[in-house]
């Protein structure tokens, strides 16, 4: 038992919203933030990396992919590590991993030592995001949790906004390594704040760490994102992909199969059975596959299509992102007061109004109209993406929701990698007939990006309106 979990005979654990549980998700939360600004905000880094180091587009992408690829992996190990370990020195050693490799990126002089640098960012990472949202799980009084589960999903949805912009500007007055240089004093106050506000309200177990499973489930997700990769490169063979794709789902199938096999599953698969948790996550998963499809096309189209420079193009987003902070709890009241059904069905109709905007008018479209049209994304994605994920774990029992807690987690980081490699895809796609047309053909493959969103936006409002149709509007 550790030391900080509650003494036999001890009362129960009171839910009540007070500083430690606000400190608490400031900690995680600033760590988690760090972790997609950085993310998002390489992007707008890969010119100056090639120049750099004399890399091309195919090995440079390694700098999002290879850290994509650790927090997949690592994500799906938060059941384990909140069952057996104390919280607040696992969540210490997130941070001091996030800050060994933010310096290992500021100093690094090869492309190589900058890939472990980022994996040392995934590591971290993939620590600190599930256990910001198990921490709103455990101690969040019952009647507030879809705001502070909306505080915390602030996190994810204003990170890829402010990335391009924050990445954008820095690049532009002062140049790519000091974007790691300016996270640093975050992450000392993510540490600090850490240390004296995360409290143990679970007794931790001396479990069984099944192997078996987590290198069928490693192996299934590499491959995955190798797949995406793959996809998103002009100079890879598509049986590359299709390769990639069989193995990720032959290892998958095999995880499944252990699992249900297994007395104690790494994944307790039986979340599934529940109609309304898998939907949810369902939806939750096309929100990012959407937020990070339109994080990719909207900055490449202002640069490629309407001639902006990287500086500009990142600073589109900003609006967005003051809608988003501010959205981001106002969303997760109105889950409390009005329940699932209203905010989430409302949120798909302003999602749909984003994507159709974009796929009807991208041949002429204007900067106020992309902005406005992205607004309307971040209202929606506040209302629906967030309140799908709430209302998915809280349908199961109390002993699973650590388990739904990971699996949207993972299916955050799979989906939003999936959204920028097809939109990448459908984008390389028609860039066909050399730098003369490069214009034109851009801004054609951005239009099939958004008719695709479009679609799988209709998708995601279908599967919510069968949510609550059989489950009476609950």
């Amino acid at each position: 038992m550790s030391e900080e979990a509650p003494a036999s005979g001890q009362k129960t654990f009171e839910r009540k919203i007070d500083g430690p549980l606000i400190c608490s998700l400031i900690a995680t939360g600033l760590l988690s933030f760090s972790g997609v600004v950085i993310e998002t905000a390489m992007n707008i880094t890969f010119p100056a990396l090639m120049e750099e180091f004399g890399v091309d587009t195919s090995l440079v992408q390694w700098m999002t992919t290879g850290y994509l690829l650790v927090l997949s992996v690592m994500i799906p190990l938060s059941p384990f590590l909140k069952k057996r370990f104390p919280r607040r020195p696992l969540f210490v050693l997130a941070v001091l991993l996030f800050m060994a490799g933010a310096v290992t990126d500021m100093t690094g002089g090869s492309f190589s030592v900058l890939l472990a640098g980022r994996a040392l960012q995934g590591i971290g990472t993939g620590i600190a995001l599930p256990m910001m949202f198990d921490i709103v799980l455990e101690q969040a009084p019952v009647s507030r949790m879809g705001t502070m589960m909306g505080a915390a999903v602030l996190v994810v949805a204003l990170s890829p906004a402010v990335g391009p912009s924050f990445g954008g500007a820095v690049i532009h007055y002062m140049g790519w390594r000091m974007i790691f240089a300016f996270l640093l004093p975050v992450l000392g106050l993510s540490l600090l704040l850490g240390l004296c506000s995360i409290r143990q309200v679970c007794k931790t177990e001396k479990i069984p760490f099944d192997w078996g499973s987590y290198l069928w489930l490693a192996a299934g997700f590499s491959a995955f994102i190798l797949a995406l990769s793959a996809m998103g490169d002009s100079q890879q063979s598509p049986w590359t992909a299709l390769g990639l794709y069989a193995v990720s789902g032959a290892a998958l199938f095999l995880f499944v199969r252990r699992s249900l096999r297994v007395p104690a599953p790494f994944i307790h698969l039986d979340i599934f059975r529940c109609g309304p948790f898998a939907g949810s996550a369902a939806v939750f998963g096309i929100v990012q596959f959407l937020c990070l499809g339109l994080g990719f096309l909207i900055p490449n189209y202002a640069q490629l299509v309407m001639g902006q420079n990287a500086l500009t193009a990142g600073l589109i987003m900003l609006p967005v992102c003051m809608i988003g902070a501010a959205m981001a709890p106002v969303g997760g009241r109105f889950l409390d007061l009005f329940g699932a059904r209203r905010p989430i069905l409302a949120g798909h109709v302003f999602l749909l109004l984003c994507t159709l905007g974009f796929a009807l008018s991208y041949r002429h479209i204007e900067p106020w109209q992309m902005v406005l049209f992205y607004i309307s994304f971040a209202v929606g994605q506040n209302l629906t993406g967030a309140n799908s994920m709430v209302n998915g774990i809280r349908q199961l029992p109390e002993n699973r929701r650590g388990d739904g807690n990971s699996v949207c987690n993972t299916l955050q980081q799979l989906s939003g990698a999936a959204g920028t490699a097809a939109a990448a895809a459908l984008v390389a796609s028609a860039q066909t007939g050399g730098a003369a047309m490069m214009q034109e053909q851009t801004q054609a493959g951005s239009g099939h990006a958004f008719w695709l969103l479009f679609v799988l936006g209709v998708m995601a409002m279908g599967i919510s309106w069968n949510i609550f149709r059989n489950t009476g509007g609950k």
